[in-house]
């Protein structure tokens, strides 16, 4: 019942304030003011504290350059978003989410379609250009959600946009590591990931009632295309570090049974 009430106090809270950034961003936007300004960053740190995420930082942020992150939830997305100014490379289907889906096309998003050659060819196009202009992408390369306890392989397909234009890539490692402060136990990561045929809705309110949750961020040395062979060496060597680190963290903390 406590769980329940907290969870409705939270999405009010969520309601209030969510509009005015948002019309704030929009505003920016299309008067030509730019795409980069600190609102979504500042919109996103709000969010997380208000959803419970408790974000902790290890390495240093990148400025520019194209980020390679595993992928455990939506609230990944969150959570990038509090902790540096970028824009995501997302799949189409993110664009269709509510309310989220909007958010995500006010912060510069680039939807793309791996089903599609053209769709493709295409998003390589608009992602060398952002990343031309300094901007921060932030792409994952699993293509899809999953347990947060290890890593599926790495699709290389658009890290020939950084490839192409010589920029850096950061491997980030993100670790969901506890709730409420104790170490997450095998029962709890279906609660905290976002992975199946899980539909939004449902899964948020449950997080929600369900209570605040620990998430590490390692930003890992950046690797630059000139060092590898090919994008696809560099990919591997990402996925390497990312589930180095990742093994080496769940590892690290302590069993809970």
């Amino acid at each position: 019942m406590i769980g329940s009430t907290i969870a409705i106090i939270k999405l009010a809270l969520f309601l209030i304030y969510t509009p005015p950034l948002m019309l704030a961003q929009w505003v920016i936007v299309t008067s030509g003011l730019g795409k980069k300004t600190g609102v979504p960053q500042l919109y996103n740190k709000i969010l997380s504290r208000l959803l419970g995420i408790r974000i902790e930082i290890e390495g240093e942020r990148p400025s520019h350059g194209l980020i390679l992150a595993n992928h455990v939830s939506w609230k990944d997305i969150i959570a990038l978003n509090a902790a540096l100014p970028l824009s995501l490379i997302a799949k189409r289907e993110v664009g269709a989410w509510p309310l989220f889906g909007s958010l995500a096309r006010l912060q510069g998003t680039i939807f793309i379609n791996r089903e599609s050659k053209r769709s493709i060819i295409a998003s390589l196009h608009d992602i060398k250009k952002r990343l031309s202009h300094g901007d921060t992408m932030v792409l994952f390369p699993e293509g899809t959600t999953h347990t947060g306890k290890s890593i599926l392989p790495f699709k290389s397909s658009f890290v020939a946009a950084a490839e192409r234009t010589g920029t850096q890539v950061t491997p980030v490692t993100l670790i969901y590591k506890g709730q409420h402060g104790l170490p997450l136990t095998l029962r709890q990561r279906p609660y905290i990931g976002w992975y199946g045929e899980g539909t939004l809705a449902p899964h948020l309110w449950t997080f929600l009632r369900r209570g605040p949750v620990t998430l590490k961020i390692i930003f890992h040395e950046p690797l630059f295309p000139k060092d590898f062979a090919n994008r696809k060496t560099l990919s591997r060597k990402a996925h390497t570090i990312i589930a180095k680190a990742l093994a080496e963290n769940l590892h690290a903390a302590p069993k809970i049974r």
